[in-house]
């Protein structure tokens, strides 16, 4: 039998599929990249240094789990998106290379951990987000506030990005504990078109996503609301703009659209690569539908630049405002 690619090392040195889900599913090519897609190899004095801060405080990163082109980039200027809640994911998603399986019980250190990271390296701006915790009675909720919370006392300068699971099946009011927890930008993707959630993120439901962006409105007006899909999946345009006007119905700021890149060749075929031409016709549709920022491009992810765009968007709801 054909194995994941992508294997993991546990206690004791046996070699174990990141994936055993998805062992059974057929091979799909890995493409070649195109130009555009092609990213240096990670290795600078920056790099390290963020590498050992992560790795002295114990922390997991979406950025290495989620084998983001973007590491070398943004940990060489000591951005890094924080993992919270373990590395192994309830959800099998067919696109991600987060690690599925039966997670760890919580660490009741991790929030006062990851918040003396982001203390020591100096972040202007720190993305927060988390696998899926399908077998907590709350998705995790209080952790993710308490994480919040912490931060803002160990780092107060520091504004917080957050990058949360659905919370599908789980009370109402862990959702509110999330929002009440007062982050900056609540970030929550839709990942891709309605019509590709059974095979792409069949653990999810696209309304149920979509509402929890709408409630982030409803509770708190003023937090920045944000979501991200991936393209090349074999959506169509028209498809994609519907998105766009659910995400703005459901009064999201900031909406980001990147390429989708296939893990491992037991993952989502790539059904193709979009042309930089395509993804700068999205960033004018988007930015017409009203959207408050738009960060479409072949390597746009949701946390790239975050600390740049979140000075975007002050900067563009002070211009509504006033143009108002």
């Amino acid at each position: 039998m054909a194995v994941v690619i992508d294997t993991l090392n546990p206690p004791g040195n046996q070699r174990r599929p990141r994936h055993p889900e998805k062992q059974a599913n057929p091979d799909s090519p890995i493409l070649r990249k195109p130009e555009w897609l092609r990213v240096r190899a990670p290795g600078s004095a920056g790099y390290n240094a963020t590498r050992d801060i992560v790795k002295g405080n114990g922390l997991v990163t979406v950025c290495e789990e989620a084998a983001c082109p973007n590491i070398g980039e943004c940990w060489s200027k000591s951005h890094a998106t924080m993992m919270i809640m373990g590395e192994i994911c309830t959800r099998a998603c067919s696109f991600c290379n987060v690690t599925t399986g039966k997670p760890n019980v919580l660490d009741p250190t991790e929030p006062q951990r990851v918040a003396d990271a982001v203390a020591k390296m100096g972040l202007k701006h720190v993305v927060i987000t988390s696998v899926d915790r399908d077998d907590l009675a709350d998705g995790g909720a209080a952790h993710f506030a308490a994480v919040v919370l912490a931060i803002r006392a160990a780092s107060p300068g520091t504004t917080v990005e957050i990058l949360t699971p659905d919370f599908l099946r789980k009370p109402l009011s862990a959702v509110h504990e999330v929002i009440d927890a007062r982050p900056d930008v609540f970030n929550h993707n839709l990942e891709t078109v309605p019509r590709l959630y059974l095979s792409i993120r069949p653990g999810a439901r696209y309304y149920n996503s979509l509402r929890l962006l709408e409630r982030v409105k409803e509770r708190d007006p003023t937090q920045f609301t944000k979501s991200g899909i991936m393209v090349g999946l074999g959506e169509a345009k028209e498809e994609v703009m519907q998105v766009m006007d659910d995400m703005r119905s459901a009064g999201v700021d900031f909406i980001t659209i990147g390429q989708y890149l296939q893990p491992t060749r037991k993952h989502a075929p790539i059904d193709r690569f979009v042309h930089p031409d395509e993804f700068k016709a999205y960033e004018e549709i988007a930015k017409a539908k009203g959207f408050l920022v738009v960060s479409a491009s072949p390597l746009t992810r949701s946390s790239h630049h975050a600390d740049e765009d979140f000075a975007r968007l002050q900067a563009a709801r002070r211009a509504k405002e006033a143009a108002a």
